[in-house]
């Protein structure tokens, strides 16, 4: 930022106007370049538009900016070609040259790098007609298309401070506080609370000191929600936190990310040291008398640090360990002081409802929930990647229209919402709407934002056990119904998958888990047991089939399956006897492989290795009399 500090209302107005009034370029070419963009090479394809645009003579008319995420994570690295809104998918360095000189240099479309469904199904080369956009209200996500995240300069020309502005010039905390409970915003980390009672809650509570906190700890498996948001756009954090801040009459506030994320806590200090710098962080900021610093503070990346009292043992410097409540945090939190703590999307729409207005906000939603939702839509699905959905829209919707639907040739089995502490919901359940309350009725819950969606391909007993051993690893171990649950279902569910289940064993998940959801300290341990008991209310059966038929109907169960060679099919090449890793295939007398069966440890390899177009190695489930049936699909 080139220009001096920002010290009024009048000169931040003044300095928004100027930068929206500059001329711009002919075009505007965005590329993502987020966590996920850079991992498919977004940086060497960023390389190779700069070289070739050099080449061209280019430089005058068109700007590259490197942005956040787009949302389309399935499809990096992406860019968009602004005015035209061109979209070009799957980019690679040895593309870039056709696409300059074609689409830059002389302005035609290349069919052929747009994206398309599938053969046969044509091309979609402008961003609004893709079939991912549809249902989509991209209220956050669509800011990402354009900013460049590194720059206060383009935050402040996308209408950045704009609500900060307005709350300064006239807008009493008490009013701030009524329009965000107007507006309907609840907290986008799980539990739904109402934000603006929370504020309310801390302003009132007495204490000599009040502090916010920003919980971008996101530990669920499969969940890059606050990642996305830090990565792409920090600036609209630090601002709904300085509203937050002049609300509550807090003076100091804390963005605690996890070790994990490299890149968002790089973005997220760049962007503190630039609001600083402009003077609109800091004593007196904009001269109206309000301060408020924020710290950056690098989480160790236990997963029970989401949890609020733990994550404010963190930020204490103690062992992240849960406490009791009450009291509540916005009654004695962060150094025994009132302290307000949401997470990062949260944060994100609190500018978008003062900017707006709470009648704009709640326009969208249901009764109970308003506004938007973000999701990371990952698994089984044509187009996985960040979505952005109003509230209301339908389980259906989201994994259908949204996320294209199953790959082709398979159906959808279920899908799974609210990380290790959501719930396994059934496709019969797809016409639900997404709220909180539906969710939580239904056995699973909002979380912060994951959605697995997984096919037949999948088992649910293998799922639901890969969670429970998540939840066991992560529990801090305080209590005994976490600590000791989490255990014991973890072995019953192995017992299980072993082939070694009986009918009591379904029974005694029940007891256990519902113990867990009474009896557990904190949030994690009173919701681990959820993807069990979920899976216990929709998917009995299949249970039932692994404790009684001794059959794993998705053919994954390791104890329940066996890998055998059909010699009708097999070259005798001997490829699976080079991958096995336990040397588990030997060559019998007639000169064909043969699998011994106490050595293999069915890690699949031999399956896998074996000339797709002979397939000699199936996969067969393993009944309890010793008869053997293939596996369906298989």
């Amino acid at each position: 930022m080139s220009q001096k500090k920002v010290r009024t209302v009048g000169e931040l107005q003044n300095l928004r106007l100027r930068l929206q009034a500059a001329p711009g370029r002919r075009r505007l070419v965005s590329l993502s370049a987020a966590s996920c963009g850079r991992a498919s090479g977004a940086l060497e394809v960023a390389r190779a538009l700069e070289a070739e645009i050099k080449k061209r003579g280019l430089e005058e008319t068109v700007e590259l900016r490197l942005t956040g995420c787009h949302g389309f994570c399935q499809l990096e690295p992406d860019l968009v070609i602004f005015p035209e809104k061109i979209f070009y998918p799957n980019l690679s360095p040895g593309m870039i040259p056709r696409l300059v000189e074609e689409t830059l240099a002389r302005g035609r479309l290349v069919p052929e790098l747009a994206f398309s469904p599938g053969p046969g199904q044509g091309f979609y080369p402008k961003l609004d007609e893709l079939p991912f956009l549809r249902k989509q209200v991209r209220w956050l996500l669509d800011r990402h298309l354009t900013l460049d995240p590194d720059s206060l300069d383009s935050y402040l020309e996308q209408g950045g401070f704009l609500a900060l502005e307005k709350v300064l010039s006239g807008l009493s905390p008490v009013e701030v506080i009524n329009t965000v409970l107007a507006s309907g915003l609840r907290g986008r980390g799980g539990a739904g609370f109402p934000t603006g009672l929370k504020w309310r809650l801390a302003r009132e509570a007495g204490g000599t000191e009040k502090y916010l906190i920003c919980n971008g700890d996101e530990g669920d498996p499969g969940a890059y929600m606050d990642r996305g948001l830090l990565e792409s756009n920090p600036f609209s954090v630090i601002e709904g936190m300085l509203i937050g801040g002049y609300a509550v009459g807090a003076g100091k506030g804390f963005i605690y990310i996890r070790q994990e994320y490299p890149l968002a806590m790089e973005r997220v200090e760049r962007a503190l040291e630039k609001t600083g710098a402009a003077g609109l962080m800091g004593k007196n900021i904009l001269g109206t008398g309000f301060s408020f610093e924020l710290e950056l503070v690098r989480g160790a990346g236990a997963f029970v640090s989401g949890e609020e009292t733990a994550l404010i043992a963190s930020i204490e410097g103690r062992r992240a360990f849960p406490r009791q409540r009450p009291p509540f945090p916005v009654v004695r939190g962060l150094w025994g002081q009132p302290t307000v703590i949401n997470n990062v999307e949260t944060w994100a729409n609190v500018p978008l409802v003062l900017q707006n207005g709470p009648a704009w906000f709640s326009r969208v939603g249901t009764p109970g929930s308003k506004g938007t939702k973000i999701f990371s839509l990952v698994g089984k699905v044509r187009y996985t990647g960040l979505v952005e959905v109003p509230f209301g829209l339908t389980l259906g919707e989201v994994i259908e229209e949204v996320g294209g639907g199953a790959e082709p040739g398979r159906k959808i089995k279920a899908v799974q919402t609210g990380g290790p502490s959501g719930g396994c919901l059934p496709a019969s359940l797809f016409h639900l709407p997404i709220d909180y309350e539906s969710l939580q009725q239904s056995g699973s819950i909002m979380g912060s934002g994951g959605m697995i969606v997984v096919d037949e391909s999948t088992c649910l007993v293998d799922l639901v056990l890969y969670f429970l051993r998540f939840a066991r690893e992560e529990s801090c171990g305080q209590c005994s119904p976490c600590r000791l649950g989490t255990r014991q279902m973890v072995r019953l569910l192995e017992k299980i998958t072993r082939g070694e289940g009986q009918l009591e064993d379904l029974e005694l998940l029940q007891k256990i888990g519902w113990t867990m959801k009474e009896a557990s300290l904190c949030g994690l341990g009173r919701t681990a047991a959820n993807p069990v008991l979920s899976a216990l209310r929709h998917f009995r059966q299949e249970l039932k089939k692994h404790v009684l038929e001794k059959e794993c109907p998705a053919g994954v169960c390791r104890g329940l399956i066996s890998y055998h060679v059909e010699k009708e099919r097999c070259t005798a090449c001997q490829l699976c006897l080079e991958s096995c890793p336990v040397e588990a295939i030997v060559i019998a007398d007639d000169g064909y492989p043969q699998i011994d069966q106490k050595l293999c440890t069915r890690c699949g390899l031999c399956q896998s290795t074996c000339p797709p177009g002979f397939s000699a190695i199936i996969k067969i489930n393993r009944k309890e009399s010793g008869s053997l049936a293939v596996v369906k699909g298989e």
